[in-house]
């Protein structure tokens, strides 16, 4: 439930958290909204709600009646107010305004979307008073001035500790006109065990779903760069989608190669299979080369020491700068072979 101009804390002693809500918060999802978030043990929707403000409007009073309900007319409730508010707000994209995006040449900077992970009302991996939210910003910033000084263009997909959803991530890639999209976590993992920097680009066996999952979507026209599918039903844009990928995809491989190598020359924190893949959402951008950086994991006591010392920050942003330079000097050198 999301609220405008409401700031603050939440009193949550009114809501019995051992029976059907299991866990509750509240946080920003940008500066003037906020969103309060119960998770449920099983599929409930809402019946009643009702919001009274004190006189004086220092404290308001939610109350709200849910009702359990099976899965399908739960799966029913959901997809029928499934639309992100601040995608909502900024209407749909205009496509006419968005040029066809060419392939870099190696000629100028690059266009850099940096994407520290989480934020707001999702902070992440939490270890103490440390949120992988807030250490991702800090290194996210830092890693754009470093590219800044490079000659590239950098844009953050937040510059503050605010809710961004998954789906607006990607799209600010595309209303860019990205040249490639970096994406930075530092996860914690129950029991220990997992150490070191990994980067991950999207599993093949994730691509076909991801493809679907975004020819269903009605704001079409942040899929492709430059093309407009409004109208295209699913199995054009879907084969769209899948052109654009099998020229990505290899890219995407090529700049987690590269990360990979400029990070083992700076640091000595990296993990032992430091190449992986999965279905991240923020990777599925069919026409800009993605990839996430799992940094660290919090969960490791030298990795968390490292993502707090500025020193140790400094060495991996010189190797990332490196990669990104390996890589865009052999993109530029493929794509001019292909155009010969």
């Amino acid at each position: 439930m999301d609220f405008n101009g409401l700031q603050g804390d939440v009193d949550a002693s009114g809501v019995d958290q051992s029976k059907r809500v299991t866990a509750l918060r509240f946080g920003a999802v940008r500066s003037d909204l906020s969103r309060l978030v119960l998770n449920l043990d099983r599929p409930m929707i809402v019946k009643d709600v009702d919001l009274r403000s004190r006189d004086d409007q220092a404290f308001a009073t939610l109350s709200m009646t849910l009702d359990t309900v099976d899965e399908a007319d739960f799966a029913v409730a959901v997809n029928a107010d499934r639309t992100d508010p601040e995608v909502a707000m900024a209407g749909p994209p205009k496509v006419a305004d968005v040029q066809a995006k060419t392939r870099q040449t190696g000629e100028g900077g690059l266009t850099i979307v940096l994407d520290p992970g989480h934020g707001g009302i999702d902070p992440g991996a939490e270890v103490g008073t440390l949120r992988e939210a807030h250490l991702m910003l800090r290194f996210a910033r830092e890693l754009r001035e470093a590219l800044v000084r490079d000659g590239h263009r950098v844009v953050l997909t937040r510059n503050e500790d605010v809710f961004v959803s998954l789906a607006q991530r990607v799209t600010i890639a595309h209303q860019t006109q990205a040249d490639l999209f970096l994406s930075l976590h530092a996860d914690a993992l129950e029991g220990g065990g997992a150490r070191g920097a990994t980067v991950y680009t999207l599993a093949e066996s994730a691509s076909d779903e991801a493809s679907a999952k975004l020819a269903q979507r009605h704001e079409r026209g942040d899929i492709l760069s430059g093309v407009d599918l409004t109208g295209q039903d699913d199995v054009v844009a879907g084969v769209l989608m899948d052109l654009a990928r099998r020229e990505t995809q290899p890219r995407s491989n090529a700049l987690a190669d590269m990360l990979v190598r400029g990070l083992e020359v700076s640091v000595d924190a990296i993990n032992n299979r430091p190449r992986r893949e999965a279905g991240f959402a923020v990777l599925k951008a069919p026409d800009v080369p993605s990839v996430l950086l799992e940094l660290g994991f919090m969960s490791d006591a030298r990795d968390l020491e490292n993502l707090q010392n500025p020193e140790w920050r400094a060495q991996a942003v010189l190797g990332i700068v490196a990669g990104i330079r390996l890589w865009a000097a052999q993109d530029a050198a493929i794509a001019q072979h292909l155009r010969q």
